[in-house]
């Protein structure tokens, strides 16, 4: 032992700690864990005593009343799923919706008595469920007696009654576990834990106390009850579409949503509130920070996984995600937001796909892209950092906003594509599009990033040798050119670009840049002089593989003789406007006569860019050039989306619920090479599961024919779907339109 005073010698030490380190609860800290998994369950016991048993124990219950069976009404077909509109979702279980009643019938071993008889029809919800919490809730048949869900008796029949059940319509979103409980003298008795009277309790904006209330029937009908979308994209003067299948109601999907919110550790109790449940999927539709749903790749290298363009809907990516407990590969912008469709609508939010056209995504923090020339009007690629993507797709979800001033509820901006973080993770919204539009851009959340999606000045500069740059031409009106989405109920696209902005150059516009100014965004101030040269680009229609003249317009708007050294600089871009290679340099010097113009033609051979191609074949144009007599800059961009192959396919018909059909799929190789690696999918709402195919090989000039079956499960007019995807050729689809009838 060692003296007192002296140094311990090792062996005076304790003994160094050995095992596994301690697992960290919350013990000492908290009663009970916080729960945050809606698959977690606490038992609950059959027979609750009141006071102590007797020396017998207790005595016989025979004689009071018991519970011998509980019909869930669950049946597509029965009055729950017809009133709370979820006959199309494919589960074994009840699915609700809050703020709306629906019924249980209950069978007891005598008739009810509500004199003598004291009965509950108990709601439990995660683990450690708490009455104060909203986590249990007992439910009372009796006017004297309620909680905070109403009951009533609906119906009685000799030994049953059919009991109405209105849920809080600001209840916890999830799935439920159900019991019928029974008071006597001596305790409460209730029914076993039977995992067929579990029920899924959904947002409901057709109740109008529901935060996501949406008072538009047609509007319900697209962003709540449609499985078939449409995804626009390539460019605004030239849009493209892609067909989606959502497949919200398909069996397996609503349990991986859920499953989203277990991942991410979502307390229970927040679920109920669409502004905490949107955010908190915002970030975990991505893979960024937290193991979310998908993987973005915008390399064009997708060997370990399905690449973006191959998707034809979101059951797939959710039941994968849920099934392996791990991030799916891979996506980009309109796959995030078609996947975030998808959980919206099958919980219930309101929602819609919005794409923005020419969308800034600014690398300062300000209201300005900036694209730095050399002082001769050349491009500098090496100082330009900020990008404009070609199109960039977002979701549009639809709720109030108590948390903010009157007026700014309804459709909010919520973007799960990781491009910033906010408040530390890649997340967007929900914004209000009505704050973006008037520029109160201090409202949460990420108003301002949103804003300077749709508004941002595009600025070239000139950059002298010194180092010091001055602005040259300033585009107010490229960014947010256009924004798009679904038509409800229609196959058609709606232009609601009034909706993030009011028209270039008026008042109320001006008025909105400067409230935009108060809150800190930055914009270019500067107006240099206009050249009195124009550039005009064509709008062209080129198809994968052709040769191709692109035509360049000089307009001289003077009365004296114009010279322009001219760049023309034709790039293979991604869709996010990032370049992949340059295949065009072209410098003409141009002579325009006064207040006349010239055509200047550049010849493009396919083998210039067929050989560089990335995914969705984008040829960006840009023209610079400074005039020598002004010594002005002239420029104009333009971005041109090749023609793809078309893939065919044909169904058999007319067609009707439960029988069988068939779809047939047909694609000719136009070009001399193979096509390696070749994957077809194929699927269709309310009709088909998704299918796949692959090809080692399709040689050039062949073809191949793809037969399936299928049995459509419920009637109306739908799309089956069609992709095409190998590393040589991407973005390839088609579809068919097919009317089921009942």
């Amino acid at each position: 032992m060692a003296e007192q005073g002296s140094t311990p010698s090792p062996s005076d030490a304790p003994p160094a700690p050995s095992g596994p380190p301690p697992k960290v609860t919350t013990l000492g800290r908290a009663a009970a864990p916080m729960a945050s998994s809606n698959s977690d369950f606490t038992e609950v016991p059959e027979f609750e005593v009141f006071g102590i048993p007797g020396p017998r124990g207790l005595p016989p219950l025979t004689e009071y009343l018991d519970i011998l069976d509980v019909d869930m009404m669950k049946k597509p077909e029965e009055i729950n799923k017809m009133q709370h509109h979820t006959s199309y979702y494919h589960s074994d279980f009840l699915i609700v919706r809050r703020g709306q009643e629906f019924q249980v019938n209950i069978t007891f071993n005598r008739p009810y008595d509500s004199d003598r008889d004291k009965i509950a029809v108990e709601f439990v919800i995660g683990s450690s469920p708490s009455y104060s919490k909203g986590t249990y809730i007992p439910v009372f048949p009796t006017k004297e007696r309620q909680s905070s869900w109403e009951g009533r008796i609906i119906d009685q029949s000799g030994n049953s009654v059919t009991m109405g059940i209105t849920p809080s319509a600001n209840c916890v979103v999830g799935k439920y576990h159900m019991f019928v409980a029974v008071a006597t003298p001596f305790g409460i008795r209730r029914t076993r834990r039977d995992k067929s009277r579990d029920l899924y309790i959904l947002f409901n904006p057709w109740s109008p106390d529901d935060a996501v209330f949406l008072n538009d029937e047609t509007e319900r009908e697209e962003c709540v009850m449609t499985e078939m979308g449409i995804i626009y994209h390539g460019s605004y003067d030239d849009v493209s579409e892609r067909n989606w299948n959502y497949g919200q109601f398909n069996y397996g999907v609503l349990d991986a949503c859920l499953y989203i919110m277990d991942r991410a550790n979502m307390p229970i109790v927040n679920r109920g509130d669409p502004i905490k449940v949107t955010r908190k999927a915002s970030a975990m539709l991505n893979s960024r920070d937290d193991d979310g749903v998908l993987v973005g790749n915008w390399s064009g290298d997708y060997t370990f996984g399905v690449a973006p363009t191959s998707w034809t809907g979101s059951t797939d990516i959710l039941l994968g995600y849920a099934s392996s407990k791990m991030p799916v590969c891979y996506a980009q912008c309109w796959v995030y937001a078609a996947v975030f469709n998808t959980f919206l609508r099958c919980l219930g939010i309101p929602a819609r796909v919005v794409t923005n056209y020419f969308s800034a995504h600014d690398n300062d923090g300000n209201l300005k892209t900036d694209i730095i020339l050399d002082e001769n009007g050349k491009i500098d690629r090496n100082r330009t950092r900020d990008s404009i993507w070609n199109y960039h797709c977002w979701n549009e979800c639809y709720m109030s906003r108590p948390d903010l001033p009157a007026g700014f509820g309804g459709w909010q901006v919520v973007d799960a594509t990781p491009q910033e973080t906010s408040d530390g993770m890649y997340r967007c919204g929900p914004a209000s599009v009505q704050a973006i539009k008037h520029g109160q851009i201090c409202y949460p959340f990420d108003a301002a990033f949103v804003f300077a999606e749709v508004n941002s000045d595009v600025v070239f500069y000139s950059r002298r040798k010194d180092g010091t740059m001055d602005p040259v031409r300033v585009n107010h009106s490229h960014v947010g050119r256009m924004v798009l989405t679904k038509t409800p109920l229609k196959m058609t696209r709606r232009d609601i670009t009034d909706q993030y902005k009011f028209p270039e150059g008026s008042t109320e516009e001006r008025t909105v840049l400067e409230k935009a100014e108060e809150y800190g965004c930055e914009r270019e101030k500067s107006e240099p002089p206009v050249a009195d040269v124009d550039l005009v680009l064509p709008t062209m229609e080129i198809s994968l593989g052709d040769d191709f003249e692109f035509e360049v317009e000089f307009i001289n708007r003077s009365n004296q003789q114009r010279t322009v050294d001219a760049y023309v600089i034709g790039s293979v871009v991604y869709y996010t406007g990032v370049t992949s290679s340059e295949f065009l340099f072209d410098t003409p010097t141009v002579e325009i006569k006064p207040n006349m113009s010239k055509k200047e033609l550049v010849e493009v051979e396919s083998k210039s860019y067929m050989r560089d191609l990335v995914e969705q074949a984008n040829l960006n144009f840009i023209v610079t050039g400074k005039v020598n007599e002004t010594g002005q800059i002239v420029t104009a961009m333009k971005v041109v989306t090749l023609r793809n192959p078309k893939i065919m396919v044909e169904v058999s018909g007319p067609g009707k619920v439960n029988e069988e059909m068939m779809a047939t799929v047909q694609f000719t190789n136009p070009f001399s090479f193979s096509l390696d690696g070749v994957y077809i999918r194929m699927e269709g709402p309310g009709v088909m599961l998704p299918k796949s195919k692959y090809y080692s090989m399709i040689t050039g000039g062949s073809s191949l024919t793809w037969t399936e079956f299928f049995t459509p499960q419920r009637s109306g007019t739908t799309r089956v779907m069609v992709t095409l995807d190998c590393p040589a050729l991407r973005q390839v689809s088609g579809q068919a339109s097919i009317t089921i009838q009942a």
